[in-house]
């Protein structure tokens, strides 16, 4: 079976949308990705931190979908990783309340031996340096590195940024973060000048309207499924990542045409994640559900044309 290393938070959020509001509960990229990669035939592991308070419980849950935490460190006595945020009636509008580091201050990424030949490597978004120590950890440089980044980072360590940007395959941003990184409004140039940075694909989200992306002169769209309710998008990005990720790691396919299915299964898996808060909808998802879903996206795009006198 393929491998697929995960490198991320594990962490606790506090959401508050229009439709309601939680207390602490599980959160984290890592997290997000995990357990939708999880869905795909390959092994999954985390490396991450978390402190003694983190719930054995959540351990368990994850444990349970197949997923290998034993590049997990529990920090003893220390506090996990807290994030709280506010949604605005636009979702992709958000306020970011609580920023509570704790043990990610000091958190030094250990890969664990049987991970360290990974076909996938999957950089979630994190200092840029932790994101490098990863890379030289790894016993053979995977098939496919995939970098998820944010504009905080481009603010703070750029040449870091782009240090490691350059030793990636797939970058995965959004829209304003595109723009930001390449100083292009443009998608279109935006995507040609971040290809010059290093990475072959580029795929930028654009939330609820899809994700683009783009592999040299060739450009596919994903659209994002009509849903009728949406009440936490705080996971979508990195249920998306680890959608494209581990169907990636699965098919051992690295082509644009892989690439393009594998943002239909992000696209796809990142739908379910915010019927609910949190990881509650990834955690009780059946596989016929994410079938039947699957279907809709084949629907809502598929289309016969005649080009003959069109």
């Amino acid at each position: 079976m393929s491998q697929l290393l995960v490198v991320g938070t594990v962490a606790f959020d506090a959401i508050e949308t229009p439709f309601g509001q939680t207390d602490k509960i599980l959160g984290g990229a890592a997290t997000y990705i995990g357990l939708s990669a999880s869905r795909f035939n390959t092994e999954v592991g985390i490396v991450s931190v978390v402190g003694e308070d983190f719930p054995q419980e959540d351990l368990d849950m994850l444990a349970g979908h197949g997923i290998d935490l034993s590049g997990i460190e529990i920090v003893p006595g220390g506090k996990t990783f807290f994030w709280s945020g506010r949604y605005h009636n636009d979702l992709n509008v958000r306020d970011t309340l609580v920023t509570e580091l704790n043990v990610l201050a000091d958190f030094k990424p250990v890969v664990p031996e049987h991970f360290k030949s990974a076909e996938v490597l999957m950089l979630g978004n994190l200092h840029p340096q932790v994101q490098i120590d990863v890379i030289h950890q790894m016993a053979n440089r995977p098939k496919m590195i995939i970098l998820d980044t944010m504009n905080f980072w481009m603010d703070h360590t750029w040449d870091t940024l782009v240090e490691v940007i350059s030793m990636v395959d797939v970058i995965t941003i959004n829209d304003e973060e595109a723009r930001q990184l390449s100083g292009q409004y443009s998608l279109v140039k935006a995507a040609a000048a971040i290809h010059q940075m290093g990475p072959k694909y580029v795929v930028i989200k654009k939330g609820e309207h899809g994700a683009l992306l783009f592999h040299n002169q060739q450009v596919f769209f994903a659209p994002a499924l009509p849903l009728e309710e949406v009440f936490d998008p705080t996971g979508a990005g990195d249920t998306f990542a680890g959608g494209l990720a581990g169907f990636i790691s699965a098919s051992r396919g690295y082509s644009f045409e892989h690439l393009k299915t594998a943002i239909i299964q992000g696209s796809n898996l990142a739908s379910f994640c915010v019927e609910k808060f949190g990881t509650l909808r990834l955690e009780q998802l059946d596989e016929q559900e994410r079938i039947q879903r699957l279907e809709q996206f084949k629907n809502l795009t598929q289309f016969d044309i005649s080009l003959q006198g069109a």
